[in-house]
């Protein structure tokens, strides 16, 4: 009804003002639908009208004229602003004195053909019948215009070659940001380079990462989509779908549609124009897809037009960029007056109010209109024309050479490429407080509002402010979101998330899926010393070199040290071997001096045999300090230990292996050889092997000793504790003359082995050799291919294997004598054959 009744006033709007201008003629499209004379002119083109009804080509009879219908409020609005801002100007005694601004304004329905019509008949002044222009000078000094990009493309293009200055209150697109293509353009309203990158910011900002994305198929909507698309890709943003369509062609509607239908992504980015809004919004109403979260532009986020019952269902909660709202002093009673005027010729006014009394009781029926202007307030694109105007003005009062009280030269001819160039230097502040200039590119500061469709407790829909964007700012100040009163798709309260894949969570990293976009992953668990400790990790990270991961793979952590403990299982099982050999060569140590006088521990020098006992049990020992955490005491103790204790043992088993063969000599005719190898020279015979251990250790020592080292070789997940040996050349002399020394003892026992002794302990030692031998000989490989603590493990059971071989191959025999056969341990028994032999 509002509609209707506003139909019926512009009518009688345009009508009036239609007859204060003789030369017009209505019934022809290429005149304007408001004018006014001027010393200066300033033209408009305004769609007025949105739809145009194009007449029948059949050429069987004359074409009828263009039909306009749909009324246009939005553009009608800023058309009045023009008019508004004109009169303004005329008023003042300090802008433009004693020159008079004229207006021509021009209606294109809505149609590209329509308006290039209007651009062609604003240049040629057709709508002078009467009047000569002859003088070269331009008709108009400025164009004001056009809403949409497209329609200000071709608007610009045609004036472009005549330089002829064209300024845009609400073309965003950033094509018009070419001073090549359009050197002769400017604009009040930012270009949408600023607006698509900030739908971007606006996305990243809320955390969606899926998105669907639909714009107008014309200039404004295809430049608009390229650069949120360019910015989303910059920002991790994947767009799901990227469809268009112009509100021409229904079929590419229906299939935008479907495709929103079909689609996964919650949130929307609508780079569209109002009329396509309203085309998309209604479809969407009548196939029922809502719980969408709209993410507009300033072409249709504050557009009452799309404020109807079933909006909301669609609409509501919307988030987008929108032309600051700055409400215009005088604006409004301006509106009024020149309404009111025409329409109710009966009413009287109450001063300069805007309060209306009716005396006609014929006009009851239009008292709905009594609040008619309430839509001013959200002309956001008024303000834009307003600045416009004066930004003609300005750029006109400095060509005219203007002064307060004494006028203009209005005898100066001004051509358009003058007025072009006086428009890049303006720079002044309005009544509304905004600061008036133009870039580089004829283009304003991006300034924006962010509005949220909200609705009221009276159900009437609000575009309430939440924020806002502005270019002029520095970076980290620019965009300002509040999310606590926004109310989101659906009227909830609780933001909606939009992703093609949940987030990863730390431990994890995503995995893209073959085919898909980016956003669309999978979540793979880190592997093994590797960690992601934020969300939606591309990459897990190496820990470094003595740490490990966690369980959850989300933190590093020391890794565990390993090493042959004393509290372990199979350091304990050690230990007590070690104890028992310790214990039980004692216990034969015990035995063989409580016997000490009898034959068979006499046999072969009972010092050497206590001597041997007393280095066994240093070998059992010595086993234990291998077990333990290392130090680096305890890395130099274990080896030179080790080396000296076993090479002390095997010089005392080669001794008493020298004694029986000396022994055989000695008993032979003639023979006193035993004099050379008497007690003493056994005993001398040991310290000089023992020193030589002990030089090639202490020279070990000396140039590189072994040293607590860190093993991460073998296990990744845990670090080894050990004993490096420092110098390898060391462990080997210690390995390689403990070898030679058993070698040479394995060699004389063997000799030994056929003496003709009644108990010839030559065999026993060969036999007691070749284990420790064998035992040794197999430690190598396994010592070298054992991992770890098993390693030491290892070492120690050669040590005790070749200790336990010793104690038992020399010493069993003689205690199973002792103790279990005493009868045999007579002089004539131990020597008895040998005694009948030599005899």
């Amino acid at each position: 009804m509002l509609i209707f009744l506003y139909a019926i006033l512009l009518f009688h709007y345009l009508h009036v003002k239609a007859e204060k201008t003789p030369c017009q003629m209505m019934g022809d499209p290429k005149y304007p639908l408001l004018s006014k004379d001027g010393d200066v002119t300033i033209g408009g083109i305004f769609a007025v009208h949105s739809k145009e009804t194009l007449p029948s080509f059949d050429f069987k009879q004359k074409p009828q004229l263009l039909s306009c219908s749909s009324v246009n409020l939005r553009d009608f609005r800023l058309a009045q602003i023009m008019t508004f801002a004109i009169d303004e100007i005329n008023r003042s005694q300090h802008l433009l004195p004693n020159v008079s601004v004229g207006y021509r304004i021009y209606d294109t329905c809505g149609s590209r053909m329509s308006a290039m019509s209007a651009t062609m008949a604003l240049m040629n002044d057709q709508d002078f019948a009467a009047g000569d222009r002859c003088n070269g000078q331009s008709p108009i000094h400025a164009i004001i215009g056009e809403t949409e990009s497209s329609a200000t493309v071709i608007l610009s293009r045609t004036t472009g070659p005549f330089k002829i200055p064209v300024i845009s209150h609400a073309a965003t697109c950033e094509c018009l940001s070419n001073r090549k293509d359009y050197p002769s353009f400017f604009r009040t309203v930012a270009s949408d380079y600023h607006q698509g990158r900030a739908l971007a910011y606006i996305v990243k900002h809320l955390g969606w990462s899926w998105v669907g994305a639909v714009n107008s198929d014309n200039d404004y909507g295809n430049n608009g989509m390229a650069i949120f698309l360019k910015t989303a890709k910059e920002e991790g943003i994947c767009v799901e779908y990227s469809e268009k369509f112009y509100r021409t062609e229904p079929e590419k509607l229906l299939k935008v549609v479907d495709v929103i239908k079909r689609g996964t992504a919650k949130v929307i980015v609508s780079f569209i124009s109002f009329l396509e809004m309203g085309l998309l919004m209604e479809q969407l109403s009548i196939q029922n897809i809502t719980g969408l979260q709209m993410i507009g532009v300033e072409g249709w986020i504050t557009a009452n037009g799309l404020i109807t019952p079933n909006s909301f269902r669609v609409l509501g909660g919307s988030l987008g960029f929108a032309v600051r709202k700055i409400l215009i002093e005088g604006f409004s009673d301006y509106v009024i007056k020149a309404f009111w005027d025409t329409a109710f010729p009966c009413a009287k006014r109450n001063g300069n109010s805007s309060q209306i009394d009716l005396n006609c009781s014929k006009y009851q029926d239009l008292l709905v209109l009594n609040n008619y202007n309430e839509d001013v307030p959200e002309q956001r694109f008024a303000n834009n024309v307003y600045k416009a105007v004066y930004a003609v003005a300005y750029a006109l009062k400095s060509l005219l050479r203007c002064k307060e009280q004494e006028g203009c030269e209005k005898s100066l001819i001004i051509q358009p490429q003058q007025v072009v160039e006086a428009l890049k230097k303006v720079n002044f502040t309005v009544k509304t407080g905004d600061h008036v200039r133009f870039d580089s590119t004829g283009s304003a500061v991006a300034q924006y509002e962010v509005v949220n469709w909200q609705q009221d407790s009276d159900g009437s829909i609000q575009f309430k402010p939440v924020g806002y964007y502005d270019a002029s700012l520095p970076s980290y100040q620019r965009f300002v979101l509040n999310t606590k009163i926004i109310v989101w798709a659906g009227g909830q309260l609780e933001k909606p998330r939009s992703v093609c894949s949940e987030s990863c969570q730390p431990g994890t990293r995503k995995a893209a899926q073959k085919g898909r976009p980016v956003c669309c992953y999978d979540c793979i668990p880190c592997a093994e010393g590797e960690i992601s400790n934020e969300t939606d990790s591309n990459n897990c990270k190496q820990c470094p070199g003595e740490y490990w991961s966690n369980a959850e793979k989300n933190e590093c952590v020391l890794k565990a040290v390993e090493f042959l403990s004393f509290t372990e299982v199979m350091g304990i099982v050690l230990v007590i071997f070690s104890m028992f050999g310790v214990g039980l060569t004692v216990l034969v140590a015990t035995l063989f001096y409580s016997k000490k006088d009898t034959p068979i521990v006499k046999a072969n020098n009972s010092e050497l045999s206590f001597l041997l006992l007393f280095s066994l049990t240093m070998c059992f020992l010595c086993s234990l300090t291998f077990i333990g955490r290392p130090t680096e005491w305890s890395c130099m103790l274990r080896h030179t230990a080790f080396g000296i204790t076993f090479v002390l043992c095997i010089s005392c088993v080669l001794g008493k292996t020298i004694v029986v063969l000396m022994a055989f000599k000695a008993t032979l005719p003639g023979n006193n050889v035993m004099k050379w190898f008497g007690p003493a020279q056994q005993r001398l015979s040991v310290l000089a092997f023992t020193l030589i251990q002990v030089l090639i250790c202490v020279l070990w020592l000396t140039i590189s000793p072994p040293f607590p080292y860190k093993n991460m070789k073998y296990y990744k997940e845990k670090l080894i504790l050990e004993c490096s040996l420092g110098s390898m050349i060391g462990f080997s002399a210690v390995l390689g003359y403990i070898g030679l020394l058993a070698l040479l003892c394995f060699i004389l026992a063997f000799l030994a082995r056929t003496l003709p002794d009644n108990f010839n302990e030559a065999k026993f030692i060969t036999f007691s050799m070749l284990i420790f031998c064998a035992v040794w000989i197999t430690f190598i490989p396994a010592y070298v291919s054992s991992p770890g603590k098993f390693t030491v493990a290892v070492e120690i059971f050669a040590i005790l294997a070749s200790s336990f071989s010793l104690l038992f191959c020399i010493f069993a025999p003689k205690c199973y004598i002792i103790l279990y056969k005493p009868e045999q341990n007579t002089k004539q028994r131990v020597m008895g054959k040998m005694s009948s032999k030599s005899l």
